[in-house]
């Protein structure tokens, strides 16, 4: 308990932390004795040094007393405050710091500053609109950034600045003005304005803008003027900027390709290829040398062309090896950035031109395109492109199918059958494309089967088995394979296209609707898939919209005679007589074969009464089916009908020369005869009394045959009875072309597009990147008959 104090209450609990060590008392060392001694010593035989305690750093005024900074006693701390001291260790007491002064604007020097940021603010606008297409507004800003320059230089002259010119300001202007211009194809103005740059010597190399200047007269196809300032640029350029000469270089051979100089081409394009080759001069090269003929020009050139170094690394560093995680995520962010897409650009770039290349010349460089397409075959599997070897023998076969040749191409083709599976499921699925073609569907099955085992991911193969399973009319199943191939290649409109045909087929109208209305937003100008939205619209008894949909087809396709028969049967369906007359006489103007508008119009000229202009429509149809006795009996009866009896009499007896047992003909003969009081009439009622009784005589013999084909032409279409009616009905009883039987005037209904509309779509076409030959031979046409 004696080491143990108890506090006191009156104790300052703070008490203690004011004490210091009182050699640190400044105040005191006058009266220091050691101190004294040694300034005494030579050490201390300095100039005497006087501390002022108002701007000592290390002190601080407290109380009106000089003390020192310690860690002792914190700056502003006291654990009492006397004579009237606030706490206030910010000083907040003083008030607001005085504002800043203001800049006076009116002065010159702000002046010229205030411009000079306008200026630049414009030229940055004028970019940013170019950036986002707006080359008319941008155009508009450069115009106003030189206005702004213009007055900035002035008002530099009237201040005596004139010495101190922003000479880069002022190019800056001149330079996007002329791009400003060239945008906008304003090449006149533009060329002033390079030109205007180009002859200031204040502007540093200014020389290298006639390149500018020289692909704006490439634009203008001026040339001999091109290639002159070209090699002013190039004059102009040093050796240091190797890859701009090398550039400029290659528009030179360019526009010596488009003068047709295919020599000094060559000269523009070995000197690159051999400085600095690169794919596209490679490709240039080998088609200047195409052009003028020399075959081991182009071999040469073929192989340097594929030894072209493309400087991407391999594919391989992109696939985790490892399980460290810090790696895989790295690679698996930069698998598809900015870098390696455009390694795979060049990459693609660089295929498209050697199989270009190799399909041009492989014809030309040997007696026979076979040998010249093993030549490139061999040259491709020894590079760095050995995979694009099988694109090349495809290709081979697509050349065989463009000459007509298809044992060869289906030889070449079945040779893929032991390769890996995606060559090997190519080529399956372009001889199921041909087998499917020559109508062998048993063999297009079997080599869709082969693709689809090779590669159940193809939506081609997938597309060809359905199609054979269409046309055994397996609808139900050939939908499933439709929609798989949809499944595996969501944008595969052939597949889509054909679903909706199965599904028409099906009667399953809304969703075949369905397919074509997904289909046209993605192909929004194809006319077949307007078509079949039309057609479904009628099936539905939905005329209005049918006719909306062909008003589309026509605004695509104005000329087509079908769709605008079409129309006018949908119209002529409405009641819209006139309507109708103005589609079917342009679908007669546009192809005048028709027998069906034929038909209509004649009808329609002889409803209204103009019997005259019917002729000339029936006599077209007598032109186009000769063998029909109707025609010719509706020429004579238009003659007759509009008076003209002599040239209907003439008609009549030459209709008879031709057609001796017609009855209806030797009718209007006897009664033409007998009203102008000719002597045939006797003959020819002799006639017509021995026709009309063989005609009972067959008649009884084929009862039974007659009956039965009556019956069946029964079902005929509705537009076949409408038109019928309609031509029994226009004249008298005994007109030739109303007591015809319905069968002679049948006019059923031929759909516009003919039955290859109901076809599916084959699958060629859509092979990824192997089935080339898909795009020529079928486009976006349907399966052919």
């Amino acid at each position: 308990m004696e080491n143990v104090h108890l506090a006191v209450e009156e104790d300052d609990l703070y008490s203690g932390y004011n004490d210091y060590n009182p050699t640190f008392d400044s105040e005191e060392l006058e009266n220091d004795v050691g101190f004294q001694q040694a300034v005494r010593t030579s050490h201390g035989r300095r100039p005497p040094v006087s501390i002022d305690f108002s701007v000592c750093p290390l002190f601080t005024a407290l109380d009106g007393a000089a003390r020192p900074m310690t860690a002792v006693r914190a700056a502003g701390y006291t654990s009492s405050l006397t004579r009237g001291s606030t706490f206030d260790p910010l000083g907040q007491s003083k008030g607001p710091a005085p504002p800043l002064e203001a800049k006076n604007e009116d002065t010159p020097e702000e002046k010229i500053k205030i411009l000079e940021k306008k200026v630049n603010d414009l030229i940055e606008e004028s970019c940013m609109a170019q950036s986002i297409g707006a080359l008319q507004l941008a155009l508009e800003k450069a115009k106003e950034a030189g206005r702004k320059e213009r007055a900035l230089v002035r008002q530099r002259e009237q201040s005596g600045n004139a010495d101190h010119i922003n000479l880069d300001l002022t190019y800056s202007v001149l330079l996007n003005l002329a791009n400003q211009y060239a945008n906008n194809e304003m090449y006149p103005e533009a060329l002033n304005s390079y030109q205007v740059i180009v002859k200031n010597k204040m502007f540093s190399n200014a020389g290298r803008l006639k390149v500018n200047m020289a692909n704006i007269y490439f634009k203008q196809k001026n040339y001999p003027k091109a290639i002159k300032f070209y090699r002013m640029a190039l004059d102009q350029i040093s050796n240091t900027h190797k890859e701009m000469r090398i550039k400029i270089m290659q528009n030179i051979g360019v526009v010596f390709v488009r003068m047709g100089q295919y020599s000094d081409a060559i000269t523009s394009f070995e000197h690159i290829m051999s400085e600095s080759p690169n794919i596209r001069t490679g490709f240039n090269l080998i088609l200047c040398y195409y052009a003028i003929g020399d075959r081991e020009r182009m071999k040469k050139a073929f192989q340097k062309l594929i030894s072209v170094p493309l400087g991407i690394d391999d594919e391989d560093k992109y696939i985790p090896t490892n399980d460290d995680t810090n790696s895989n995520m790295v690679i698996e962010a930069i698998k598809n950035d900015k870098l390696h897409q455009m390694e795979r650009d060049l990459k693609v770039l660089a295929e498209k031109y050697i199989m270009t290349a190799a399909k041009l010349i492989a014809p030309a460089i040997e007696t026979s395109f076979a040998t010249g397409f093993d030549w490139c075959v061999d040259m491709v599997k020894s590079s760095q492109y050995v995979e694009l070897a099988n694109d090349l023998e495809i290709n081979k076969a697509i050349t065989y199918l463009r000459q007509k040749d298809f044992n060869q191409a289906v030889e070449t083709l079945k040779t893929f059958e032991k390769k890996d599976s995606r060559v090997k499921s190519a080529a399956a699925t372009n001889l199921s494309f041909l087998y499917f073609l020559e109508k062998d569907y048993d063999q297009a099955d079997r080599y869709a089967d082969l693709a689809m085992n090779a590669d159940r991911y193809n939506p081609a193969a997938l597309i060809n088995k359905g199609n054979t399973v269409f046309v055994k009319q397996d609808y139900e199943k050939a939908a499933e394979f439709y929609k798989e191939a949809l499944r595996n290649d969501s944008s595969c409109t052939e597949a889509l296209y054909n679903l909706g045909l199965t599904y028409k087929r099906l009667n399953r109208l809304e969703e075949a609707l369905d397919c074509f209305l997904k289909l046209h937003a993605i192909l929004r100008n194809s006319a077949q898939v307007m078509y079949q939205l039309a057609h479904l619209y009628e099936l539905l008894e939905d005329p209005q919209q049918a006719i909306e949909w062909l008003m589309q087809v026509i605004s695509v396709t104005p000329t087509d005679p079908q769709a605008l028969a079409k129309l006018g049967e949908l119209h002529d369906g409405e009641g819209d007589k006139s309507q109708a007359f103005q589609y079917y006489y342009e679908s007669f103007r546009y192809f005048p074969s028709n027998i069906d508008v034929i038909e209509w119009l004649g009808a329609y000229y002889i409803e209204t009464q103009f019997c005259e202009k019917a002729i000339q429509y029936f006599e077209r149809a007598t032109l186009i089916q000769p063998t029909q006795v109707k025609w010719q009996l509706m020429v004579a009866s238009c003659y007759r009908r509009s008076g003209n009896y002599q040239k209907a009499l003439e008609t009549y007896k030459d209709i008879h020369r031709k057609f001796p047992e017609n009855v209806e003909c030797l009718r209007f003969l006897v009664r033409l005869c007998t009203d102008m009081g000719l002597k045939e009439v006797q003959d020819y009622a002799t006639k017509l009394k021995k026709v009309e009784k063989m005609k009972e005589i067959r008649e009884q013999v084929c009862c039974v045959r007659v009956r039965q084909s009556y019956s069946g032409h029964s079902s005929s279409s509705t537009k076949g009875e409408r038109l019928s009616a309609k031509m029994r009905s226009l004249p008298g009883s005994n007109e030739p072309y109303e007591t015809s039987s319905p069968k002679e005037l049948d006019a059923s209904y031929v759909d516009p597009l003919g039955p290859q509309m109901e076809r599916p779509k084959t699958g060629a076409k859509r092979r990824v990147e192997d089935d080339d030959f898909a795009d020529e031979e079928l486009g976006d046409d349907l399966l052919p008959e």
